[in-house]
C-alpha cells in the first residue's frame, strides 16, 4: 500500500498542472513563494535554483500587548467557527467532512455548542448541510470575519487537501482563537513552535482534540499563546521587509547575469516565443486562405 501511495504522490507532482507551474517559474526572474514546505519542495524535488526563489509568507503587524488586552475572553467566547471561500473546493470538502464525521462526534461530546459556517459563494450543496436542530448552522458571507473569529471559542479547519498558506488559520492567530487543523492545515506555518491548538487527521482523533481544547480553559490560553509567538516569530512584517528589498534591488541590479544562469528558462522563454511566432503565421495563412477562397 505504501509503494502504491507513492506511486500516486510522484504521479501528482509531474501532472500537467505542475509541469505549466514549474515552466512558469523557471522563465521568470524570481518569484515570490509563501510557503516554506512549497520552498522545499521546489528546490529538492523539482530542483530549481535557489536564485530564482524568495520565501514572502503573508506578512502581519505584530500583536501588541494592546490587541491582546483588547480580546474577548475565554470566558465570554462562544461556540466553533469554520470560515472560507466556497469557490474553493478544499473548503467545501472540509465543510462536507465536518458535518459527516467530526460534528456528531463533537456535538454529542458537547451537546450545547454550536458549529457557524462562514464563507462566501455557498452553493445549495452546502445550504442543504443547514441543521439548527443538530448545531450546525451554515450562514453564508460575513462582512467581518475579524469579529466572527475573535468571538468564537475554537476555529476548526479540517481541510484535506491545498497548498499554500491557509490564510484562516493565520488569521485565527491574529484574533486570539487557537484552532484545530490537519497536517495539510497546518503545512508550512508553525515551524518548530507548537500548533496554537491541535493537529489531527483521524476524524476521532480531531473531534477529541476539539472537545478538548474547548472545555480546557488553561490549555486554551497557551495555545493562544503560541499563536502570537507564530505571528511574531515567523510572519511579522519586521523580519522581511529589509530582507525582500535586497533581493528585488539584487536582481535589478544584476539582471543579465542572473538570466546567463538560468539556462533552462532561457531556452523555455525562447520555445514560447517560437510558439507564438508560429502560431501567428500559422493563424495569418490560414486568414488568407479563407480570403481567397471567398472571393
Amino acid at each position: 500500500a505504501s509503494k502504491e501511495i507513492r506511486i500516486l504522490v510522484q504521479e501528482d507532482l509531474m501532472n500537467d498542472t505542475a509541469k505549466r507551474e514549474i515552466a512558469s517559474i523557471l522563465r521568470c526572474d524570481g518569484s515570490l513563494i509563501i510557503s516554506e514546505f512549497e520552498m522545499q519542495l521546489l528546490q529538492e524535488t523539482y530542483k530549481i535554483d535557489s536564485n530564482l526563489l524568495f520565501y514572502l509568507p503573508i506578512l502581519f503587524e505584530p500583536i501588541d500587548a494592546r490587541v491582546q488586552q483588547n480580546w474577548p475572553t475565554y470566558e465570554t467566547r462562544k461556540h466553533f467557527v469554520f470560515i472560507g471561500n466556497f469557490l474553493h473546493e478544499p473548503n467545501v470538502n472540509a465543510v462536507q467532512y465536518l458535518k459527516k464525521d467530526i460534528w456528531p462526534l463533537i456535538r454529542k461530546a458537547v451537546p450545547t455548542a454550536a458549529l457557524h459556517i462562514y464563507g462566501a459563494y455557498p452553493s445549495q450543496k452546502i445550504f442543504s448541510l443547514h441543521k439548527p436542530q443538530q448545531g450546525f448552522y451554515v450562514l453564508g458571507r460575513t462582512e467581518s470575519s475579524k469579529e466572527i473569529l475573535e468571538n468564537a471559542r475554537v476555529c476548526l479547519a479540517p481541510l484535506r487537501f491545498g497548498a499554500g498558506l491557509k490564510g484562516k488559520l493565520l488569521e485565527s492567530m491574529i484574533c486570539g482563537t487557537p484552532s484545530v487543523t490537519t497536517t495539510i492545515g497546518a503545512e508550512g506555518i508553525p515551524g518548530a513552535i507548537d500548533w496554537p491548538g491541535m493537529i489531527a487527521d483521524d476524524p476521532k482523533e480531531f473531534a477529541n482534540a476539539a472537545v478538548q481544547l474547548y472545555e480546557d480553559n488553561n490549555l486554551w490560553k497557551a495555545k493562544q499563546q503560541s499563536g502570537v509567538q507564530i505571528i511574531h516569530s515567523r510572519f511579522s512584517k519586521n523580519i522581511f521587509e529589509n530582507e525582500f528589498i535586497k533581493y528585488f534591488n539584487r536582481l535589478k541590479n544584476n539582471l543579465t547575469a542572473h538570466r546567463l544562469q538560468n539556462f533552462t528558462g532561457a531556452m523555455l522563454m525562447q520555445q514560447t516565443t517560437l510558439a507564438s511566432k508560429y502560431m501567428s503565421k500559422w493563424i495569418e495563412s490560414k486568414n488568407k486562405i479563407k480570403h481567397i477562397g471567398g472571393t
